[in-house]
């Protein structure tokens, strides 16, 4: 076979951006190191998801519940909303995908913030539709406005995402209010609340009375973050019918494993104590966002599980800087540093680190 007839694929898969993971510490004989890269949860899961999990692994010679019936049902009871307006994949990120697979024609425009999560445009030009993408506006907010004005008849779908990932303003439900009011109903508004937990501020949005008052609006939610399951790959939507459907519909099937299933479940029953390790979370992140604006950075608004070093061109040297001191962090290379909040030592680190950077 000559190379001229080997097989190709789609020239839009070839255009398709690489994801960047968040990388691993390397093991140092003169150091503890921490990773502050992926916005993990520092905490293990609670005994009794560790026992649910493991009752799963025996029956794995088993499928999984296609029909994710025990978690529909306790999702269904926890949110109050019908298990039809529910579907579960493998983390909202695969959601994301399945949204623009299901409403995107090739050639199809998805408008959305940028910087944001660096999986949208990655899903986007997969699908073959195309990527609209708003600046941010000061603050490194969502500029709604903005990315009203950039609908166009080609526009099927908008992606809110809130808090954003990842410069960690959070938008306000007048915000999104006023926004929506904009927005035409046959398109698709996607409201990324992967980071909800976490979410401390006046007005802030209540995404199930936003759900339940617009039908073209769809909510994407995770257990990898605040639940701590981020090696189980679990997520769930919230929407309307015909979309929850068409969701359902174009899903892997048994993408979701029993596994990733049972552990969300135990961690809904165990979610008192879940949101204990939260609030520890948010009061650490207040504390490092203090430190550092003792410090002189102009930190953005930190709403999620981590903080935002608008940093340009310096992000990559910023990022050095922590791996010395035994801390890996997210470099966003002419954009900025994306630092999780870990454990105390590591935000410690974190703060000493930026307190002695050049500027």
């Amino acid at each position: 076979m000559t190379e001229a007839a080997a097989p190709q694929p789609r020239p839009n898969v070839l255009a398709i951006p690489a994801y960047v993971p968040g990388k691993p510490p390397a093991a140092r004989p003169d150091l503890t190191t921490y990773k502050l890269s992926s916005n993990e949860n520092p905490y293990p899961p609670l005994p009794g998801v560790v026992e649910a999990a493991r009752a799963a692994v025996a029956q794995m010679n088993r499928y999984p519940d296609m029909g994710g019936t025990a978690l529909y049902a306790a999702l269904g009871r926890r949110l109050g909303v019908p298990t039809e307006h529910l579907a579960a994949a493998t983390g909202s990120v695969a959601l994301i995908y399945q949204l623009v697979a299901a409403f995107c024609d090739p050639g199809d425009e998805v408008v959305y913030a940028w910087r944001s999560f660096e999986a949208y445009p990655i899903a986007i030009t997969a699908s073959g539709a195309t990527s609209v993408q708003v600046p941010l506006a000061a603050g490194a907010r969502h500029d709604l406005d903005a990315m009203a004005a950039a609908i166009t008849d080609r526009t099927k779908v908008v992606i809110v995402c809130t808090p954003n990932n990842p410069t960690g303003p959070a938008v306000t439900q007048a915000e999104l209010n006023a926004f929506l009011a904009k927005v035409p109903s046959r398109v698709l508004v996607v409201v990324d609340e992967a980071y909800l937990e976490f979410v401390r501020m006046d007005d802030a949005i209540d995404g199930l009375a936003t759900y339940r008052a617009h039908p073209n609006v769809v909510l994407t939610r995770t257990f990898s973050k605040a639940y701590g399951l981020a090696g189980f790959r679990v997520g769930y939507a919230v929407a309307h019918e015909p979309v929850a459907a068409a969701l359902r519909a174009i899903t892997l099937p048994f993408g979701v494993s029993s596994v990733a299933q049972a552990a969300a479940v135990a961690s809904l029953d165990a979610e008192p104590d879940l949101l204990k390790r939260v609030e520890a979370l948010v009061a650490e992140r207040a504390r490092v966002v203090a430190g550092l604006r003792e410090a002189g950075w102009d930190i953005p608004e930190a709403q999620g599980n981590f903080v935002w070093f608008p940093l340009g061109d310096r992000a990559l040297e910023f990022a050095a800087a922590c791996d010395e001191a035994g801390i890996v962090v997210r470099p966003f290379a002419g954009d900025g540093v994306r630092a999780s909040i870990g454990e105390t030592e590591a935000n410690d680190r974190l703060v000493e680190v930026a307190r002695a950077f050049p500027r």
